[in-house]
C-alpha cells in the first residue's frame, strides 16, 4: 500500500532527478512532485516518468493556470498540485485523468476545490493554519476527504499532526533541498517514512 506522502522536489534538476527519485522510491514514498518553477521542471518530469513508470505517481507542484496542467500531462505528469483554489485548474487536471491537489486555507477554498472535483485537499501553509485550525476544518468537511498537510511538516511534527487526524502530508525541504546527494535525500526520507509509520501507533483509533 502506497504511503500518503508526496515528495516535493523543489529546486531540482533534469540530471539529478532520476537518481534522487529512485533514493525516494526506495525509501517507500512513491508520490514525487516537481514544481513548476524549478529548473527544466516539465524535463524533470519527463524523466522521472519515463524511469519510475507505474512504480510512482509523477507530477507537477505550483500549477497556477489551466494551460499548465496540459503540459504536465504532456510531460508525463499525472498529478497536478497548487498552491491555492483555481477551479478551472482542478477542473482541467481531472479532465485529463490526472489527480488533483489545490491549497486551501479555508472552508470557502477547501468546499470550491471539492465541488471542481479536487482528489484531495492540500491544507497550505499548515504552520499558518496549525493543528487546532485544521481540525476545526476537518469539522465540517465531508466524511472522506483527503486532506494532507504541507508546508512546516517534518520528522519532529509528523506524530501531532497524524493523531490529530490528518490523512497525508507532503514532504519539501525536510526532504530534499537544492543540490542534496541522492544518498543524503535517502536518508531523509527513510527518516521522514519511519517517523509517519511510528505515528500510527499513537492515534486515537476511529469510530466505527
Amino acid at each position: 500500500m502506497s504511503l500518503p506522502l508526496i515528495a516535493i522536489l523543489r529546486g531540482i534538476t533534469p540530471d539529478e532527478a532520476v537518481a534522487v527519485g529512485e533514493a525516494i522510491l526506495a525509501a517507500g514514498i512513491t508520490t514525487l512532485e516537481v514544481p513548476l518553477n524549478s529548473p527544466e521542471a516539465l524535463e524533470s518530469i519527463r524523466r522521472l516518468s519515463e524511469a519510475l513508470g507505474e512504480r510512482a505517481l509523477v507530477g507537477a507542484g505550483t500549477v497556477l493556470m489551466e494551460k499548465e496542467v496540459g503540459e504536465v500531462h504532456a510531460a508525463g505528469g499525472r498529478l497536478a498540485v497548487s498552491p491555492n483554489c483555481r477551479p478551472a485548474v482542478i477542473a482541467a487536471a481531472r479532465r485529463l485523468g490526472m489527480q488533483s491537489w489545490p491549497g486551501v486555507l479555508t472552508p470557502s477554498e477547501a468546499f470550491d476545490a471539492l465541488d471542481a472535483g479536487a482528489t484531495g485537499l492540500k491544507l497550505f501553509p499548515a504552520v499558518q493554519m496549525g493543528i487546532a485550525g485544521m481540525q476545526a476544518m476537518r469539522a465540517v468537511l465531508p466524511t472522506g476527504t483527503l486532506l494532507y498537510a504541507v508546508g512546516g511538516i517534518d520528522a519532529d511534527t509528523m506524530a501531532a499532526w497524524r493523531s490529530a487526524g490528518i490523512d497525508g502530508a507532503g514532504l519539501g525541504s525536510a526532504l530534499y533541498r537544492p543540490g542534496q546527494t541522492p544518498e543524503r535525500v535517502g536518508e531523509q526520507a527513510c527518516a521522514l517514512v519511519a517517523a509517519w509509520k511510528a505515528a500510527e501507533f499513537i492515534c486515537p483509533p476511529k469510530d466505527v
